[in-house]
């Protein structure tokens, strides 16, 4: 869902306003930047040709206009023959700044959702072995499904619960949030030494091991204990 805006001044109308449902009530969260946390999941990790052990994070982007929310269509991009799930929570923040404290961190979250991390892998590998930015694969549209989100006074703050993934009913991904490298107030302190975080900042916080290829009329249902659902078409 996007909001649109209109003022005279434009020379053509803006974009519209990236947005996601919260739960329980007709407001919306307007977003303002996606992060993703890379390889945070140790077997995600080993997987994808990595050492597991705890390295500094590192992150990339996705744009908020590459959302999708929850029961949508993924449309199977462009350019692609080998696109990947890659299901995580989400981190969703009310309020930002830069150089949070670790014990500070879980002051700034508003909630949580269920999103995908959909990946044009063949383009990413050719990007890495290029040594190029990952953008090709990671940031083209409807790259960034997501659920509603889940307000943190309804279900606190998640630190273990199942995190899973089905593909046309046959499990392909599954972990929990206990075995996240880096915790989610860890994330928001290190990214905030990166970046000045703001109110609507999502971060997508990285995703357990089983990763692999989507095709169309695939439908996909991811699951986070205490968080709930999202279920996306490939179409």
């Amino acid at each position: 869902m996007n909001i649109q805006t209109a003022d005279a001044r434009y020379v053509f109308a803006a974009s519209p306003v990236p947005v996601l449902p919260i739960k329980g009530t007709d407001k919306l969260f307007p977003v303002h930047r996606i992060y993703c946390v890379g390889r945070n999941y140790a077997e995600h990790a080993i997987e994808m040709g990595h050492d597991p052990n705890r390295e500094a994070p590192f992150f990339f982007q996705k744009n908020p206009d590459t959302l999708v929310q929850n029961d949508g269509t993924f449309p199977y991009p462009d350019a692609s023959k080998d696109v990947h799930h890659e299901l995580e929570m989400v981190v969703a923040l009310k309020s930002g700044g830069k150089n949070i404290a670790v014990d500070a961190a879980l002051g700034h979250v508003f909630g949580y959702a269920v999103g995908l991390d959909m990946t044009r892998r063949d383009l990413q590998g050719e990007a890495k072995k290029a040594g190029r930015p990952w953008e090709v694969g990671k940031a083209f549209e409807a790259a960034a499904p997501c659920s509603e989100i889940v307000p943190a006074t309804e279900i606190g703050h998640p630190a273990k619960g199942a995190v899973w993934l089905k593909v046309n009913g046959e499990l392909k991904q599954q972990g929990d949030l206990d075995q996240l490298i880096w915790k989610v107030p860890e994330m928001i302190a290190y990214l905030s030494g990166l970046f000045e975080l703001k109110a609507g900042d999502l971060i997508y916080s990285g995703t357990p091991a089983g990763v692999g290829p989507v095709k169309k009329g695939d439908k996909l249902i991811g699951h986070v204990d205490g968080v709930g659902d999202l279920r996306i078409t490939v179409g």
